[in-house]
């Protein structure tokens, strides 16, 4: 086991910002890579890997709102986040708030990075963030499938 630190800073920002300004889709920040620090030697600023894993999902919130995004949307292969998940009363919720999601008990290891990483960026934002299933991604962006996580 490894410590699994929130990402601080994403350093390629200025590329990803200026391929975007291009129109080329940009595929970064996933999850599992070996994050880095920054040490000094003498002045001089060196990228030094650490021995932890960073989480895509922290990862992917930062990067969008680093880069201003106006929704940020985790496709995923659930088709949203469900309350009573496993119980006969499951439900898929479709709208909620991020202190909403926030007051739900989720799994460290599925849905919890993800509700954490939509409600931090709502409340950071004041903009949308979605989660749901990749194969429903045109909704989840139009606002009307997978759960939708709005300011309060």
């Amino acid at each position: 086991m490894v410590p699994s630190p929130r990402p601080q800073h994403i350093f390629e920002l200025d590329a990803i910002r200026a391929l975007i300004d291009l129109d080329v889709v940009v595929i970064c920040t996933g999850g599992g890579g070996i994050p880095t620090l920054v040490t000094y030697t003498d002045g001089k600023a060196t990228l030094t890997g650490v021995e932890a894993v960073i989480d895509k999902d922290f990862a992917t919130e930062l990067l969008a709102r680093e880069i201003g995004a106006d929704l940020f949307v985790m496709a995923t292969d659930v088709d949203g986040v469900y309350s009573d998940w496993g119980t006969p009363n499951q439900r898929r919720l479709e709208k909620v708030t991020p202190d909403e999601l926030l007051g739900m008990d989720l799994p460290a290891g599925s849905m919890g990075p993800k509700v954490e990483a939509a409600a931090g960026f709502v409340k950071a934002t004041g903009r949308r963030a979605a989660i749901g299933g990749l194969g429903d991604i045109e909704g989840i962006v139009a606002g009307s499938a997978g759960t939708q996580v709005v300011a309060g």
